[in-house]
């Protein structure tokens, strides 16, 4: 894995006559866990799709791992997307075996100990899971890739607020971070802020910034809550 794991170049992106994402660039070290932060329909989803190739920028270049995305882009990415894309009436092994046979970097001795640390139920179908569980199971489908980076749009959706910052903490313990790099999507920032190295901001489809988590702390000495709201309000 390069040391630059994601590279925008001057990216844009327009929905007919609507901005989503004005000319933006950045890159992003390889084996951080990075927060997208920013309020709804700031353009976390758009930024997060543009990175996994599912959306073609409008101009400018995105790159994965030195390689320029020109479509989908499976064997380098892992995407949870915000939205219900699973067979329903397939269990819950069913979809891990169905997920094993489409993508080949499928881990699906790490999808079965993720399971039973999550106490998901094998045998229950999909279309009967829990909102809570239907993210655990989500979350475990995305962290059972064994590519470089790993994408997840708005991960908290679904969870008790009680048990999202430790769920994901665990979960995180799964990832291979010598390999992969994690890029979540949340507008929970308290609770993701102990888990990340970096935050990226977004604001009506503009980067505001990108930080270091613990020099946010130790310089402006902010939590990202505030500093969020302090940097939008500029």
């Amino acid at each position: 894995m390069s040391e630059t794991i994601l590279k925008f170049e001057r990216v844009s992106k327009t929905y007919g006559r609507k901005m989503a994402l004005h000319e933006t660039s950045f890159e992003l070290p390889a084996g951080k866990i990075i927060g997208l932060i920013g309020t709804n329909g700031s353009g976390k989803s758009t930024t997060l799709k543009l990175m996994a190739g599912l959306l073609r920028p409008s101009g400018g270049s995105v790159a994965v791992n030195g390689r320029t995305v020109k479509g989908r882009i499976p064997e380098l990415v892992s995407f949870l997307p915000d939205g219900d894309y699973l067979y329903p009436f397939y269990t819950v092994k069913q979809t891990i075996r169905l997920f094993g046979g489409v993508y080949r970097d499928f881990d699906q001795i790490k999808a079965l100990e993720m399971m039973s640390f999550l106490e998901l139920n094998g045998d229950q179908p999909v279309k009967g899971l829990s909102k809570g569980n239907m993210a655990r199971f989500k979350m475990l489908l995305a962290l059972s890739r064994q590519v470089p980076l790993i994408l997840m749009d708005e991960p908290l959706s679904g969870l008790d607020p009680l048990v999202r910052g430790s769920i994901i903490k665990s979960l995180i313990s799964f990832i291979d971070m010598d390999n992969q790099t994690v890029v979540l999507s949340t507008h929970e920032v308290a609770e993701i802020e102990p888990l990340l190295d970096m935050a990226m901001l977004i604001h009506d489809g503009r980067l505001r910034s990108i930080r270091e988590v613990e020099e946010i702390r130790s310089s402006d000495r902010m939590n990202l809550v505030e500093w969020m709201e302090a940097a939008v309000s500029r």
